[in-house]
């Protein structure tokens, strides 16, 4: 059977307009990662998440996996930081998953500003349509391990930017659920976080909470520049938003006087406290990144990002699974940004089981010390087993019986 011309015609014109509507928006500032990371040397993957590329990389045991592991990262760094860590999951029989944040990495790099990103992806805007986005009289901890109560943490970006701690959780979850649990099988999976990628972690165990077992972190950030931790910041933020609107319009300048592997490598000195692991491997591959385009702006988004939710506020909630989600803190003794006395303070919240003082090593043990990090990352994978090996002990018990 043969179809009229105009029928043909018809279809052919439906077909071309599709193809119009679905490629009408392009992902902005994207660039396409090398096909093989240099630190890992795992494949590049893309996940397309709500129309941006997100970079990934997946580590695989040789064995039938024990549990899967997802890797979320700092501040302007990306899934290659954690090089040491994915390798070490999938030797000790676990599947590893690390991720590019949006705007980090070679995930891409939309303009802070543009209006369809943020309806794309911009996690606060649902949450805060009809409330002020501020939490009163919470709980934080002070750098001498003391407590003190903030009258107001202001939960919103204070520019409406799509980069922010329920973008990125809300991005994190929709990985694990999309990608992960269908190519694992899993019931729970695990969160790893250094550094501020901790906020969005707990962000994703607080949003989805049926995701995920257990988070594991690897020094945590108490964000120095929120607006809930600047003393006196009636005074203060206005001179400090005035000082970020500047970076943001004027800012090009410094940005490309310091993007340069001597520079990077300087700065990665201060919160490394072994010097000997900030190598050129890791300068490159932090770096190049940084290079693309978008990425400047991103990261004067980013410092000017006085807000937000803060860690005990997160460990506090009463929707946080404190009794189905364990969580293990690690830091350094020689970490410059994050005060191990309000570390130690947080042992007191219901929902942390262990904080463990890692002698020598700086903001990043995992990067600098994995000899130390991923055995005691081993150690809670276990822990989160524990109620699954228990459910299959009772169910073979009975079936025994």
């Amino acid at each position: 059977m043969s179809w009229p011309s105009s029928v043909v015609a018809t279809l052919l014109l439906c077909q071309c307009l599709c193809l119009v509507v679905v490629g009408a928006y392009a992902p902005p500032n994207t660039v396409a990662p090398p096909a093989i990371s240099r630190a890992t040397n795992l494949p590049n993957k893309i996940f397309k998440w709500r129309n941006f590329q997100v970079r990934y990389q997946k580590a695989l045991p040789s064995v039938p996996s024990k549990g899967t592991a997802v890797l979320v990262h700092g501040l302007f760094v990306n899934s290659d930081h954690w090089r040491y860590t994915l390798k070490g999951l999938a030797e000790a029989g676990y599947t590893a998953y690390a991720l590019d944040l949006l705007g980090s990495g070679y995930s891409s790099k939309p303009a802070p500003s543009c209006a369809e990103s943020r309806e794309l992806v911009c996690g606060e805007l649902p949450r805060f349509r009809d409330n002020d986005g501020i939490k009163r009289n919470i709980m934080l901890g002070t750098a001498k391990g003391g407590s003190r109560i903030a009258t107001e943490i202001d939960l919103k970006h204070p520019c409406g930017s799509p980069y922010n701690f329920y973008t990125w959780a809300e991005q994190i979850s929709d990985f694990t659920e999309q990608i992960v649990m269908p190519e694992t099988n899993e019931k729970g999976v695990t969160l790893v976080s250094n550094s501020i990628g901790t906020i969005s972690a707990f962000q994703s165990v607080l949003d989805r909470p049926d995701l995920y077992n257990g988070v594991f972190v690897v020094n945590p950030n108490f964000r120095e520049l929120h607006s809930a931790e600047i003393p006196f910041s009636k005074i203060a933020m206005p001179v400090i938003r005035s000082v970020q609107s500047l970076l943001r319009s004027k800012g090009q300048g410094l940005f490309d006087a310091l993007a340069k592997p001597s520079t990077v490598k300087q700065i990665l000195m201060e919160p490394y406290a072994i010097s000997e692991a900030v190598d050129d491997e890791l300068v490159d591959v932090l770096l190049t990144p940084l290079l693309t385009p978008g990425a400047s702006d991103v990261v004067f988004d980013t410092l000017s990002y006085s807000s937000g939710p803060l860690p005990e506020q997160q460990l506090s909630e009463d929707t946080f699974p404190k009794h189905k989600t364990p969580v293990w803190i690690l830091y350094g003794s020689e970490d410059p940004w994050t005060p191990g006395a309000r570390v130690e303070k947080m042992a007191d919240l219901e929902s942390v089981e262990r904080v463990i003082c890692l002698d020598g090593v700086g903001h990043c043990p995992h990067d600098e010390a994995p000899d130390m990090v991923n055995p005691l990352l081993m150690q809670f994978m276990e822990r989160v087993r524990e109620p699954l090996l228990k459910n299959v002990n009772e169910s073979m018990s009975q079936k025994i019986i």
